[in-house]
């Protein structure tokens, strides 16, 4: 059985770089010790943990799962080792964020701009996941800010919506479409449309707004996020309908932006967990994000 945490940093550095030379090399070691530490780990588990092939290691799935499970150590282990060079560097605060693609290039960036000013010693994490990632780096400690679009009430998290927006529709500037002061579901008919990936809250929330005008939600590409959505679109691949902070991203002046009915919202919303309280740091940041949300 593998307990130790060298054994589990020798396993992490074989499955990573598949040599025990290249591993040996990552850790500091040699390379025999690296393939004694291989044979005891195995004789403990009682089962392969490598195929051999061609002077490669390939790991079976017990080791990927062995790899999975000591991912969490080892990011525990670097935030514990981050810590300790703040406080010996005498760095006086740290702020971890998390947020999903369309407010982490939309409404963070000035936000984080605005707070950075008079703070040189402080030090930001940020981080850009799809929803689920956020949502788990907040419960986990990972982050202690999450920012995502569409957040509904789950135990643990508390959450502010700091901006209420609704999706829009995107094309290039000389479409058809671009005429029009408000586009319609039902003028998508017939389009070469974009659409968000079936299970994604966006998604879903599109398919439904379709649903209720009556109207058949037919995409010709679907993407999952909306940046996505509007690189394409900018490119002539077809119209889509989008959160409103995408469209800002990158070269805006390409795309040709006009409201979606039926109206379909998208909440800009932060969130925190609520088995600890937030630091002054982090509040601090909420309060340049309520800033630059009233202001979108």
């Amino acid at each position: 059985m593998i307990v130790t945490l060298r054994q589990l940093e020798i396993l992490r550095a074989l499955v990573l770089h598949r040599t025990t030379v290249a591993a040996a090399r990552d850790l500091g070691l040699s390379q025999p010790a690296i393939s004694n530490a291989l044979k005891t780990m195995e004789a403990q588990a009682g089962f392969a943990l490598f195929e051999r092939v061609t002077n490669r290691l390939h790991p079976t799935p017990e080791a990927l799962a062995l790899f999975r499970e000591a991912e969490a150590i080892f990011t525990l282990h670097g935030r514990l080792a981050m810590r300790l060079r703040d406080l010996r560097e005498s760095r006086t605060g740290q702020l971890r964020i998390v947020a999903t693609p369309p407010l982490a290039y939309g409404i963070i960036p000035p936000a984080l701009t605005q707070f950075l000013r008079g703070r040189p010693n402080l030090r930001v994490f940020f981080d850009v996941r799809r929803f689920e990632g956020v949502v788990e780096a907040v419960l986990t400690n990972v982050a202690e800010l999450g920012f995502a679009l569409g957040f509904s009430e789950q135990p643990g998290i508390g959450c502010e919506v700091v901006h209420e927006g609704e999706m829009v529709c995107v094309m290039p500037p000389d479409h058809v479409l671009a005429r029009q002061e408000v586009v319609h579901a039902a003028d998508l008919a017939g389009q070469a449309l974009i659409g968000l990936e079936r299970g994604t809250r966006l998604g879903e929330a599109l398919r439904r707004s379709f649903q209720n005008a009556d109207t058949a939600f037919r995409p010709s590409v679907e993407v999952r996020y909306c940046n996505t959505a509007c690189v394409l679109a900018a490119a002539g691949a077809g119209v889509a309908v989008v959160d409103p902070f995408s469209p800002r991203q990158g070269r805006a002046e390409e795309l040709a932006v006009r409201p979606f009915r039926p109206a379909t919202r998208a909440q800009a919303c932060m969130l925190w967990s609520e088995a600890r309280p937030l630091s002054r740091t982090a509040q601090s940041f909420l309060q340049a994000v309520r800033g630059v949300a009233r202001r979108a």
